[in-house]
């Protein structure tokens, strides 16, 4: 009779926006059954009531100054206003990336209470969380559920989380620091993530890939998928989620215009057919470009996978920098010749040196796979 096999648990952050979120909780997934787990992402939704939401939203209110609290109100109008001026193409890109998870992704769905969180810690022999940015303050509402606290210490394992953020407020650091000390098994995705560790706990931090680095090229082009309306053209990629400056536009038009290429835009909404596609055509996208200009890190994740050559921006953004997770991504692969500011001409935007990245991505994938085998009790075969 055969032993069933032993179930984790994947935490992460949930939705269908992101390129980035959905294929690293991918790579997680399939990282564990070649493991010989069965993997399977929980989602915890919210079901607080209105009235409980209206009651957190009004004491979070009252904390900010009038300033503060306009902004916050205009910031919500705005979105509000943007989406359904924008619905009918925003929901058919979300529909792309619901059909990607129904797919691809073995996902189980759980009330966000005491009952069912006590049953969900009791149908699996671990958790993982991460890896994608989990412990960003930002989702501190949610923050015990990515640190597994409805579950028991010996369950929860941390693969490569993210703060997203290079420092951790003041105000966060206790809650932080209890949250973290309870973890059986840390690891972190950035240098920085490691060193907020050390400073609040003194505890010392693996620091590993993103989960996408973990599988090969050949292993995602087998789920990637040309978009309905694709160029035949040699193209230029663009992926900017923080928005791009007037100087970019122009530098990488003057580019496009010099080597007869043309400009292909992802998220940007006014090219509606190239803005509904999902994380499958994303891949494909990258994999095809003769050169690929991002502010994201999985945008330089998949370049370096798929040996795109790429220019790396820092994102515009008016919260802390979220570079740290870029800068560390770089140095991993010794490429910080790829940051713009060491561009200097129009050639070395192409001429890339791909040649040591292969023996670097085993180590990294080596170290990943050292790492869950000892936390997940993984006996290697003699």
């Amino acid at each position: 009779m055969s032993v069933p096999k032993k179930k984790i648990g994947i935490i992460t952050l949930h939705g269908y926006e992101n390129y980035g979120n959905k294929l690293q909780n991918y790579a997680l997934q399939e990282v564990i059954k070649s493991l010989g787990f069965m993997a399977q992402t929980v989602v915890i939704r919210n079901t607080q009531t209105n009235d409980k939401k209206y009651l957190r939203k009004f004491k979070t209110a009252i904390k900010m100054s009038l300033k503060e609290l306009y902004k916050n109100i205009a910031t919500r109008i705005n979105r509000r206003k943007f989406y359904y001026a924008n619905k009918a193409l925003i929901d058919k890109r979300t529909n792309y990336f619901k059909d990607f998870s129904q797919i691809y992704l073995n996902e189980k769905f759980y009330n966000n209470s005491s009952a069912e969180l006590k049953k969900v810690s009791s149908e699996y022999d671990y958790f993982i969380t991460g890896s994608d940015q989990v412990w960003n303050p930002l989702y501190i509402n949610k923050a015990p559920i990515y640190f597994l606290t409805f579950t028991n210490k010996r369950k929860r394992i941390a693969y490569a989380p993210s703060f997203g953020r290079s420092d951790l407020p003041i105000e966060y650091q206790d809650k932080f620091r209890s949250w973290i000390s309870d973890m059986a098994q840390l690891s972190v995705r950035e240098e920085s993530g490691a060193n907020i560790i050390k400073k609040l706990t003194g505890r010392n931090v693996t620091v590993l890939a993103d989960p996408t680095l973990m599988l090969s090229k050949e292993q995602w082009l087998s789920i990637s998928k040309e978009a309905p309306n694709k160029t035949k053209k040699k193209y230029i990629l663009t992926y900017f989620l923080g928005g791009i400056t007037k100087k970019i536009q122009l530098q990488i038009s003057d580019i496009a215009e010099c080597y007869n290429l043309k400009i292909i835009n992802l998220v940007d909404m006014k090219d509606k057919k190239t803005y509904e596609t999902g994380p499958s055509e994303f891949i494909d996208f990258i994999n095809s470009a003769s050169v690929f200009f991002t502010d994201s890190f999985h945008g330089v994740v998949f370049s370096i996978l798929t040996q795109t050559p790429f220019v790396v921006y820092e994102r515009i953004s008016k919260s802390s920098s979220m570079y740290s997770r870029i800068e560390t991504l770089l140095d991993m692969f010794d490429l910080r010749d790829r940051e713009a500011i060491n561009i200097k001409n129009k050639e070395q935007v192409f001429n890339m040196d791909f040649s040591h990245t292969y023996s670097i991505l085993e180590l990294e994938r080596k170290k990943g796979l050292d790492y869950l085998k000892e936390t997940l009790d993984v006996e290697d075969e003699s």
